[in-house]
C-alpha cells in the first residue's frame, strides 16, 4: 500500500526530470569559418553518430546570438559551431570565444561541454580556459593546433614584410595585391595572429599562455602527420602535442592521424570515438 501511495510522486519525478545530454562546441582555425566543419565532412559524420546540429553561435551588433539556429528539432547530444574573427590576434579571438561559450553554457547549464578546436582555434580555446572565471568546460580536444607555434608563421611574415630592391616602399603592397589578390590581403590583415603563432620563445602570446596554469579537465591532442609523425605541412608534430605544454604535461591523450592539416571526414570519426569514451 505504501508503494502505491508513493507511485504517483515517483512517476512525476520521472516526467519532470530532464535527461542530461552532452554538448560539443566546434572552434575553427585561421583562414577558416564555422562552415568548414560542414564542408570538410566532419559535422555530417558527427550527425551520423548521434550528434544533432544545434546551429551556429556568433557575435553581431546586437551581441551574442544564435546566428544560424538549427532547422528542425534538436535532441540528445548536440553540436554548436562558433564564429571567430580568425585574422585577429589571439586575445581578441579569445574574447569572442569566451562570450560565445558563456552563451552556450547558459542554454545548457546541466550538460557537460566539450570543445573540439582545429589549428589556431585550439590555442584560442586554451587562452579562454586559463582566464579567471572562465566558463566550465569538461574536455578540450585540439586538432593540429600549434601549441608551441609554427615556422610557417615566420614564412608568412616574410611574405608580408618583404621589400624587394626593385620595388621599395609601399609599392610592393600593390604588387603583392595584384599577384596574391584576396589571399595576400587576408594574410596582411592577419599579421597580429601570425605573430602570436611564431615558435614559442621568451616573449609573445604563446610563451605567456604556456606558462599559465590550465584547469584540471580532460585533454586530447589529435596530431596530424604526413610521415613519421613529423607533423603536417603547417604544424610540426611536437607542437601539436598538448603534453609539451608544461602545465598539461602527461595529462593529454594523444591520437596520431596520417593526413594533411585540413579537416576531413576521418576527423569526424575520430571525434565521435573520443566523445563516446
Amino acid at each position: 500500500m505504501r508503494f502505491l501511495r508513493l507511485f504517483p510522486a515517483m512517476l512525476m519525478m520521472l516526467v519532470v526530470t530532464p535527461a542530461n545530454a552532452d554538448v560539443l562546441v566546434l572552434v575553427h582555425g585561421w583562414a577558416s569559418s564555422a562552415d568548414t566543419w560542414y564542408e570538410s565532412g566532419v559535422l555530417p559524420v558527427l550527425r551520423q553518430n548521434g550528434w544533432s546540429d544545434a546551429g551556429v553561435v556568433g557575435i553581431s551588433n546586437a551581441g551574442v546570438a544564435h546566428l544560424s539556429p538549427a532547422r528542425g528539432s534538436v535532441q540528445g547530444n548536440r553540436v554548436y559551431r562558433v564564429i571567430l574573427p580568425a585574422e585577429a590576434p589571439l586575445i581578441i579571438q579569445s574574447a569572442y570565444l569566451r562570450a560565445e561559450l558563456e552563451f552556450i553554457h547558459n542554454k545548457n547549464k546541466q550538460e557537460k561541454i566539450t570543445i573540439a578546436a582545429h589549428s589556431a582555434g585550439g590555442v584560442v580555446a586554451r587562452m579562454v580556459l586559463v582566464q579567471p572565471g572562465a566558463p566550465k568546460i569538461d574536455t578540450l580536444i585540439t586538432i593540429a593546433s600549434p601549441h608551441l607555434g609554427t615556422s610557417r608563421a615566420i614564412d608568412a611574415l616574410n611574405v608580408i614584410d618583404s621589400k624587394p630592391f626593385f620595388c621599395p616602399g609601399p609599392g610592393i603592397d600593390f604588387v603583392k595585391s595584384m599577384v596574391g589578390g584576396e589571399k595576400y590581403q587576408y594574410l596582411k590583415y592577419s599579421r597580429g595572429v601570425i605573430r602570436d603563432l611564431l615558435p614559442a620563445g621568451s616573449e609573445g602570446a604563446l610563451s605567456w599562455l604556456n606558462r599559465q596554469k590550465h584547469p584540471d579537465i580532460r585533454y586530447y591532442s589529435v596530431i596530424k602527420s604526413l610521415s613519421q609523425n613529423n607533423g603536417d605541412e603547417m604544424v610540426p608534430g611536437f607542437s601539436q602535442d598538448l603534453n609539451q605544454v608544461p602545465s598539461i604535461q602527461n595529462r593529454a591523450k594523444v591520437y596520431v592521424t596520417h593526413s594533411g592539416h585540413a579537416l576531413n571526414p576521418a576527423d569526424g570519426q575520430l571525434l565521435a570515438k573520443i566523445l563516446s569514451q
